[in-house]
C-alpha cells in the first residue's frame, strides 16, 4: 500500500493528494471525484500524513499502514454511519490492541471512511516504495560470482627459486 503524498488536513472532509510545495504551504487536491484544488497555508493549516499516523495501543503504537491492511482483508467492513458499538468490535478485529480508551468512536469512524475513500484507488493495490526492495540477495550473489571470478582470474603467484649467492670479486 503506498500512502506517500496522501495527507487529511484538519478542518476540510476527505482526503488530499500533495501536489507541489511552494513557500507559504501545499498544493492539495482532493481524492473524490470532484478533484478540488486546494492551497493549504502551513501557518494556518494542519496536515497528517497518512503513513505517519499511529493509533493509540496498550504497547507500541500500531501504524495506520497497518490498520487499513488489515481492513483490507477483512470481509466486513462497517459503513461509516453504524454505531460506535459495531465500530469498537470491528476495531478490535483489525488492531486488538489498541487502547480503547485514548481511541475514540469518532477517530474509527474517521479511519473507516479513510478506508472507504482509499480502497478503490490503485494506490492502495501499490507496494510500498519504502519496503526494501526484494531483488537485493541477488545482487549480492551478483556480486560474489564477480568477486569469486576476479579471484580466478588473477594468476597464481610461482615461487621463486632462491639465488645463488654473489661472488666475491678478487683483489
Amino acid at each position: 500500500m503506498n500512502l506517500q503524498g496522501i495527507v487529511a488536513v484538519s478542518g476540510k472532509p476527505g482526503l488530499w493528494r500533495a501536489l507541489a510545495q511552494n513557500k507559504t504551504g501545499f498544493i492539495l487536491e482532493s481524492l473524490d471525484a470532484q478533484k478540488i484544488k486546494l492551497v493549504a497555508n502551513l501557518s494556518t493549516a494542519k496536515l497528517a500524513a497518512l503513513d505517519e499516523i499511529t493509533i493509540f495501543s496498550y504497547e507500541d503504537d500500531i501504524r495506520l499502514k497497518d490498520v487499513l491492511e488489515r481492513m483490507k482483508a477483512a470481509s466486513n467492513v462497517p459503513d461509516i454511519k453504524a454505531d460506535g458499538t459495531k465500530l469498537r468490535a470491528f476495531f478490535r478485529e483489525v488492531a486488538p490492541d489498541h487502547d480503547e480508551e485514548k481511541v475514540y468512536s469518532s477517530d474509527m469512524k474517521k479511519i473507516v471512511g479513510w478506508f472507504h475513500i482509499l480502497k478503490d484507488m490503485p494506490l492502495f493495490k501499490e507496494a510500498d516504495p519504502t519496503a526494501a526492495p526484494v531483488a537485493e540477495p541477488v545482487i549480492e550473489e551478483k556480486a560474489t560470482a564477480k568477486a569469486a571470478k576476479e579471484e580466478a582470474a588473477v594468476p597464481e603467484e610461482k615461487p621463486k627459486a632462491p639465488k645463488a649467492p654473489k661472488k666475491k670479486k678478487a683483489e
